[in-house]
């Protein structure tokens, strides 16, 4: 797998980007992290303990992503006494680059708005 782009960078000025399935949430921060660290390690239950999420959570968030779009995001593999694997589909990995394309874009296209917002915190507030 490629090498995932530079975060995006912390500012007291916040885009959530999620994507809906109807009313259901098919992609979020959250989700996008968990498809992240799944690529990476190739394990629902490694990605899940190095989110501080139980596996159960992690195996849930997965099946919802997967009824959402038009085909699996994630290929799974269960095992037995040495664990099952879990990789990327091509439209996993499809999904995951658009998805961090769109949240670059969009903080992007806020980023000449920021400094004037940030202006307009209270001091106090926004050193906390």
């Amino acid at each position: 797998m490629s090498t995932p782009p530079p975060p995006i960078p912390v500012s007291p000025v916040q885009l959530r980007l999620r994507v809906y399935c109807g009313a259901e949430a098919a992609l979020g921060p959250g989700r996008a992290d968990l498809l992240e660290r799944i690529g990476r390690t190739e394990s629902i239950a490694q990605a899940a303990r190095d989110m501080g999420m139980s596996y159960m959570k992690a195996w849930k968030l997965i099946q919802s992503m997967n009824r959402c779009f038009r085909e699996p995001l994630l290929e799974v593999h269960r095992g037995g006494k040495t664990g099952g694997t879990a990789r990327l589909t091509p439209l996993g990995q499809q999904v995951l680059a658009l998805y961090r394309q769109m949240e670059r874009e969009s903080v992007a296209a806020l980023r000449p708005h920021e400094e004037q917002m940030t202006a307009l915190l209270a001091a106090s507030k926004s050193s906390s």
